[in-house]
């Protein structure tokens, strides 16, 4: 079986893995990541939204073989040590999460939006598209916002 070397949250790590396993397996089962959930298998839903080289994935429909000699940044990786994100900071703010499984994919796909665009528009953050059972919307485009102007 290949080996895949790349960066997780800032620690090297060496994967043996078939070159096509989704990376969400490899996070979840073989590196114990559980930040990205699995919603739909097809990169949808976008609850396991995460970083590669500080674009936008979803770990779900990327091969490993895809990720050698990069990083991966997840949810349990975009806070600075003890400081959270300023995205991080706006959820809880704006007390967005009911149940809470979409959210680390939404935190993620809101950060990499506004790595983007400083002041996103109700449209650029409506584009993320990322599916919330519970019907949090109002309260993420709230704490994009404020995230937008912490950052600004």
């Amino acid at each position: 079986m290949p080996t895949y070397t790349f960066v997780v949250n800032g620690r090297a790590v060496t994967v043996d893995a078939p070159a096509d396993l989704a990376l969400l397996w490899v996070l979840r089962d073989k590196l114990g990541v559980r930040g990205p959930k699995f919603g739909c298998g097809i990169g949808v839903c976008r609850a396991c939204t995460s970083h590669l080289d500080g674009a936008e994935i979803q770990p779900c429909v990327t091969p490993v073989s895809s990720c050698s000699g990069k990083t991966v940044t997840t949810i349990e990786g975009l806070a600075s040590g003890d400081d959270l994100h300023p995205v991080q900071e706006a959820w809880l703010e704006q007390d967005v999460a009911q149940c809470g499984y979409c959210q680390p994919g939404q935190i993620m796909a809101a950060a990499a939006l506004l790595k983007n665009k400083s002041e996103p528009t109700d449209e650029d953050i409506d584009r993320i598209a990322n599916v919330c059972r519970c019907g949090t919307y109002f309260r993420i485009r709230q704490a994009i916002k404020s995230a937008a102007a912490k950052m600004s």
